[in-house]
């Protein structure tokens, strides 16, 4: 059982962090970080020959992979997650569209608020780029490991310490506070799952570079992601002034195609809950290569 004090708390703001989901459920659909990561996080699904019964999907609405979840399970129960009521109401009206209508039908949808999950059981919890706004992941794994069944497993996503570290660069040179939060390095998420109760987890990352023609469109699009919950950020809001210093500072991430570029470090984790007869190993890393190997579908790496 992980230990709750604040060592292992992160520095994030948390009602900025609810305020962000709040404004991201208001949008036509999940950001498109998200969708891409989620498509390439399903792929991985191969891996599994047992079908889950019950899969439980964290953080649906914003990580935008319950339509991926319900082709790979067709027959499962779904549980959708998500971490206040506003971001649950709009979820249920995506629940509604008609590509689920065969699902809703079979009454296996259902749509709960993080704070009322009590008693839950799974075969399979999905998180797809949920993680990196966690204040607590060692307390959050260990409510996943209770929740599996026997024979469970956990599969996640989220942003890892390679992540806009050009953005970063720019703050820190013009003298400004931090652009993001600190993102935790897959080694320790590893260690984390073998603390909370998980088997064998296997950890990997890549690096996802996207370009953008000018520096209004790159913050357009971070926008779209979510918002700086560091609560290191600057303060209030920053004036016109303030804004066409950025985009200057901006233009040095132009690289040689001409193009601003920004780094997105993705890792990926998947474990099974620990056996009570065994005792419970180490960390695995298997290169992505490796990986792709085992799923013919898969799309190559950025």
């Amino acid at each position: 059982m992980p230990d709750p004090s604040p060592v292992n708390q992160r520095l994030v703001d948390e009602i900025a962090v609810s305020a962000t989901q709040v404004r991201l459920a208001g949008l036509p659909g999940a950001p498109w970080l998200n969708l891409e990561v989620a498509r390439r996080m399903a792929e991985r699904l191969i891996l599994f020959k047992r079908p889950p019964q019950r899969v439980v999907d964290w953080g649906s609405l914003l990580g935008g992979g319950s339509r991926l979840l319900v082709d790979a399970y067709p027959q499962a129960t779904h549980v959708a997650i998500e971490p206040s009521e506003p971001v649950a109401a709009r979820s249920r009206e995506f629940l509604g569209a008609p590509w689920c209508a065969i699902w809703r039908r079979r009454r296996c949808v259902e749509v709960r608020v993080d704070s009322e999950v009590l008693m839950l059981s799974a075969d399979l919890v999905w998180s797809n780029m949920q993680l990196q706004a966690e204040k607590n992941p060692p307390a959050l794994f260990a409510r996943w490991a209770r929740m599996l069944s026997s024979d469970g497993f956990v599969m996640f996503s989220c942003l890892g310490p390679g992540t806009l570290q050009g953005l970063r660069a720019v703050y820190a040179q013009q003298g400004w506070p931090v652009p993001t939060i600190e993102f935790v390095d897959m080694h320790d998420l590893g260690d984390m799952l073998v603390r909370a109760g998980f088997a064998d987890p296997v950890m990997d990352q890549e690096t996802l570079t996207v370009e953008w023609d000018g520096p209004q469109a790159l913050c357009d699009d971070l926008r779209l992601l979510g918002g700086n919950v560091s609560p290191l950020r600057f303060r209030g809001l920053r004036t016109g002034r303030w804004k066409a210093s950025l985009h200057r500072a901006l233009e040095s991430l132009r690289g040689s195609t001409g193009k601003l570029t920004l780094d997105f470090e993705v890792v990926y984790g998947h474990a099974f809950k620990a056996s009570l007869t065994r005792p419970v190993d180490g960390e695995t890393r298997v290169p992505l290569e490796d990986v792709r190997r085992l799923m013919p579908s898969a799309r190559a790496s950025n």
